[in-house]
């Protein structure tokens, strides 16, 4: 089983080069799937509050304080969402082959995933001078910053246009395919 994780800062384009992976490795023969580990919070935010889940209208406060203050610091669970998300794969395993997972954001959800699966390829995106449109704490909550200290990724991509993001999934696939997995 590949495991593809990518993480960075709201608005990088992590579900667009998840999608761009997605077909890259179907074209190499793969069964794709991409999942979210914030799946379980985007559960609770349409089913107990009313969210209508919409992308434009998600509500990031709620996601970062139900993720974090909540579930990981108050109720103690820091390893809640991972655990669904392994426990999913394992599931799905007997389906995919392959899975993108394209919203990381904290550093131990990297360690976590490579300590648990053998073939893990970590990638981050950037996307420079990007105005965003989030309140200034939701842009300094951990679950924008804390990957500014880490450096552990197998790869980096700086998000200038969509062609260089599909661009850069051929060659990480094309990459892990030659040099890299299994």
């Amino acid at each position: 089983m590949k495991i593809f994780v990518i993480g960075g800062k709201a608005k990088t384009g992590k579900n667009t080069f998840g999608e761009y992976l997605r077909e890259e490795l179907k074209d190499y023969g793969y069964k794709p799937c991409v999942m979210h580990i914030t799946q379980p919070l985007y559960a609770f935010a349409e089913n107990y509050f009313e969210w209508d889940g919409n992308e434009n209208t998600k509500p990031r406060e709620f996601l970062q304080k139900m993720g974090i203050e909540i579930i990981q610091k108050k109720l103690g669970k820091k390893d809640f969402l991972l655990n669904r998300l392994m426990e999913d794969m394992d599931i799905l395993s007997e389906f995919f082959d392959a899975f993108i997972i394209t919203d990381a954001r904290l550093i131990h959800e990297f360690e976590t995933l490579k300590e648990h699966y053998d073939d893990v390829v970590t990638i981050k995106l950037e996307r420079k001078n990007y105005k965003d449109e989030m309140t200034e704490e939701e842009r300094n909550h951990i679950t924008e910053t804390e990957l500014d200290q880490y450096d552990d990724f197998d790869y980096i991509i700086e998000n200038k246009t969509l062609k260089d993001l599909e661009t850069s999934a051929i060659e990480i696939v094309r990459n892990e395919e030659n040099y890299g997995g299994d």
